[in-house]
């Protein structure tokens, strides 16, 4: 019921320029914080390169641990006195390669001090490139 007989009712207005001012603003930011880059600009030439093949590919060495701290060296057991009883077998076992990839097989109740001395005694005889063997669990 409208007891207000002769006032007609105002109809709402949405304010549009507090919303283009909004607008412009976050136009601005975008354009300043935005960097161009002009990657079609550049003339690179790349490297050529060459590479032979080696004639006798890098043979691993494998390194088996057990839980009991008993260490083998490509399937022959060894002795551990110190981290100085591995350096030997670890270079004989590499022969002339320079830097051989050295595989830990260590079982999974062995002492993490095991592991760590086969890390030392390769770190000592120069070989950086160690990997470690896992067993993914059954489904």
């Amino acid at each position: 019921m409208n007891f207000q007989r002769g006032r007609s009712r105002e109809e709402p207005e949405i304010n549009l320029i507090p919303m283009i001012d909004v607008l412009l603003v976050i136009l601005i930011f975008l354009m300043v914080t935005t960097s161009y880059a002009k990657f079609s600009e550049l003339q690179i030439n790349l490297p050529q390169a060459g590479g032979e093949t080696s004639a006798t590919p890098a043979q691993p060495i494998n390194v088996a641990i057990d839980a009991s701290e008993h260490y083998a060296i490509n399937n022959q057991g060894l002795s551990y006195t110190g981290v100085e009883s591995l350096l030997a077998p670890l270079k004989k076992a590499a022969g002339d390669q320079t830097d051989p990839t050295i595989i830990i097989n260590a079982d999974a109740k062995a002492p993490h001090q095991s592991v760590i001395n086969v890390m030392e005694a390769a770190r000592q005889a120069g070989y950086g490139r160690i990997t470690f063997t896992t067993q993914s669990q059954p489904k």
